[in-house]
């Protein structure tokens, strides 16, 4: 029994896979426009693969590199009298690890700026046949990640079982231990991809919206705009390729954390004692299936239709399903009667019961993400009458409402901390952060539509397609706005569970018992740690502040210099704007993926672990807070200057694009570009890897 369901893990890896390799298929297939129409998605297509061949040339030196510090660490394990060296597999788990995360975001970006021009072909049709291409893009990138992440943990876990065979009782916990390079490696690119990319859409964007948009008075996404080109770009490798691999990083992580407690876990079954490490696994395997069907729910009937409420459907059915399939997964592979893990009771009943908690976390975290970032809602409301004051007003109102978005949250997190831990210990708070990334596949198809529709928006300005075919690809990109923050909540929210299960981990590799901090140098621990996450978002809008003046400098001079651009008469050199923001990409991305990596090590070698425990609870605690806020914040700006595209009514007035509220809201839709897409969503990967 255990060897079946040791492979069928992979299976279902490799089902997620061939469903990934159809929808794929059938978007190469669509339409894709006209000459005009494919000549922009190709530059955009072509200046995305020149960012990735360059993220790809630095990344695989910093590859290569860590794979022998791993593998030179040596570490040793004794098994039956003998010495095991494993540190060469870890350092090529670690390998794999990279390649997969890499792989992951090449996937989705590859379909993205295949379904960007064939979503606005459709959008010339209808809404419906827009959201069905863009979406079905989507779930391409949903089922690679996902089916990735399953076959390669589970065959990974099989190979390593078989590699330790016949070493006795530490078979398993060897192959675990082993397996972390997996995770390390997706984590490790997973940091510089979503940083790299965001320092790349967001100097692009506001390089676009503050000399295209509020200078010369044109669309950020019109064909005179020299940066536009390399906007749409950015939305790729940052909102695409960046969020791809960052997924794949939170989802192995989480999985693997729920398998190094699940080793512990004391437990008489079936499964020679590996339920609990088997569970995880086949449970996320099993969402991947459930979340295929939950893609069928995602249809409307006309351009009046909700588009917002389909996904919702589609998210809830995948939930729903996953849910009541691990009631009787957790029924038929835990043993009746107590289980227990360092010394905390539960049963089988208190394993499920943290699964529904964990899934309950997931489900109010993007409800309440979604209340506070979507249009006609209060928080984006409230921005939006401030925006008649002017720019200050605008910007105090965002950050107020990125504050105050904290709140609901962390107490959700408070309390799902609590609930699963009463459940079923440790090993409860590691499964409900497994249950709620469980519909991964389908929490990124809602999450990648976003930045399809935002490019063939684009494509459709660039073209100057009739107002009705923007009006379309608006209503989805409004709409991906607010998926796009809900799904930045979603994976915070399992950050912050993953992280108390790694914590956990820790503190028992470590070898001690608790995290003192009535001692001097673990409180000091605590409070550089909550300082860290404040250096890294600093860093990464530093970062974003210095390439879009790069940016800002290069259009002007493209206006000055090439005459005849604004009178469509000239071709502005968009490839000059591209290189702008993949070198400062490049360049800018090293510091802060080098003190994820690198402070734990000096921390915990200087002071020990106890210390070094100090720093990474404060980092958590801290990091979980910059995220919610600077994701929310940057969310609610964006869809406070979309809603002025449709007209708003202030005080009795109605207000419209070009209007000085509008020029104000354009102010704070900028500042929260980096705040939304750079720092923000880079947070959870960055608590994770360290």
């Amino acid at each position: 029994m255990i060897q079946s369901v040791m492979y069928a893990i992979p299976l279902l890896g490799v089902v997620g896979l061939i469903v990934m390799a159809i929808k794929s298929a059938w978007v190469n297939k669509q339409d894709a426009g006209d000459k005009n129409m494919q000549e922009l998605a190709g530059y955009i297509a072509d200046g995305a693969m020149a960012f990735l061949k360059a993220e790809w040339k630095v990344l695989s030196i910093f590859v290569v590199f860590a794979a022998a510090l791993l593998a030179y660490s040596g570490t040793i394990h004794e098994v039956n009298g003998k010495e095991i060296h494993g540190s060469w597999i870890i350092s090529i788990a670690f390998i794999i690890g990279a390649v997969f995360s890499a792989t992951a975001g090449y996937i989705g970006m590859k379909v993205a700026t295949k379904a960007n021009v064939r979503t606005t072909q459709a959008a010339r049709t209808s809404l419906k046949q827009a959201l069905k291409v863009s979406f079905t893009g989507g779930t391409v990138m949903g089922l690679g990640v996902a089916g990735l992440a399953i076959l390669g943990l589970g065959g990974l876990f099989i190979v390593f079982l078989n590699i330790f065979a016949g070493l006795g009782t530490n078979t398993v916990k060897t192959a675990i231990e082993v397996l972390t390079g997996f995770s390390l490696g997706a984590e490790s690119i997973a940091l510089f991809a979503r940083v790299g990319g965001g320092i790349y859409t967001k100097a692009a964007d506001v390089g676009a919206d503050l000399v295209g948009k509020v200078e010369a008075g044109i669309p950020e996404d019109d064909v005179r705009n020299p940066a536009t080109i390399a906007d749409n770009v950015g939305d790729n490798v940052g909102d695409v390729a960046g969020m791809g691999a960052d997924l794949f990083g939170s989802y192995v992580a989480t999985i693997l954390a729920t398998m190094v407690l699940g080793q512990e876990v004391v437990v008489a079954d079936n499964f020679g004692g590996m339920s609990p490490i088997l569970l995880p696994m086949v449970i996320c395997g099993l969402g991947i299936l459930f979340s295929i069907v939950g893609t069928w729910f995602v249809t409307i009937k006309d351009d009046k239709s909700n588009v917002q409420n389909a996904l919702n459907l589609g998210n809830w059915a995948s939930m729903a399903l996953t849910v009541i399939a691990s009631y009787f997964i957790v029924n038929w592979m835990l043993p009746e009667g107590i289980i227990s893990l360092r010394g905390v009771e539960f049963t089988k009943n208190g394993v499920f019961g943290a699964i529904l908690v964990g899934t309950a976390v997931g489900a109010i975290m993007s409800i309440v993400t979604e209340y506070y970032t979507a249009m006609g809602k209060a928080p984006v409301l409230s921005i939006i009458k401030q925006s008649a004051t002017g720019h200050a007003t605008n910007i105090i109102g965002g950050l107020s409402v990125g504050m105050k978005s904290t709140v609901i949250p962390i107490l959700t997190l408070a309390a799902g901390i609590m609930g699963s831990y009463y459940c079923a210990g440790l090993y409860g708070v590691a499964i409900a952060a497994a249950g709620m990334m469980a519909t991964t596949a389908m929490q990124l198809a809602i999450d990648a539509f976003g930045p399809i529709a935002d490019n063939a928006g684009g494509i459709a300005e660039m073209s100057q397609l009739p107002p009705e075919v923007r009006e379309r690809t608006d209503n989805l990109d409004a709409v991906g706005n607010t998926t796009a923050a809900t799904g930045k909540g979603f994976a915070i929210a399992s950050a912050a569970l993953t992280s108390l299960a790694l914590f956990a981990a820790f503190v028992g590799i470590a070898g001690i018992d608790a995290i003192n901090i009535y001692k001097a140098n673990v409180l000091a621990g605590l409070f550089v740690g909550a300082m860290i996450p404040f250096i890294f978002s600093a860093l990464c809008i530093q970062a974003v502040g210095k390439a879009a003046m790069d940016m800002v400098q290069e259009v002007r001079r493209q206006f000055r210099e090439i005459p005849g651009i604004m009178e469509y008469k000239a071709k502005p050199e968009y490839e000059k704007c591209v290189a702008i923001s993949t070198e400062a990409s490049i360049r800018e991305m090293m510091l802060p993926g080098a003190i994820a990596l690198i402070t734990p090590i000096i921390v915990g070698f200087t002071f020990g672990p106890e210390v070094l425990g100090g720093l990474l609870a404060g980092v958590t605690v801290s990091g979980v807070l910059m995220g919610i806020f600077q994701s929310n914040a940057g969310g609610a700006w964006d869809n406070a200057k979309k809603s002025f595209e449709k007209g708003v009514e202030i005080n009795g007035e109605m207000f419209y694009k070009k209007s000085e509220p509008h020029k104000a809201s354009v102010t704070g839709d900028t500042v929260g570009d980096p705040f939304k897409d750079t720092s923000g969503p880079s947070m959870n990967i960055f608590i994770k890897l360290m």
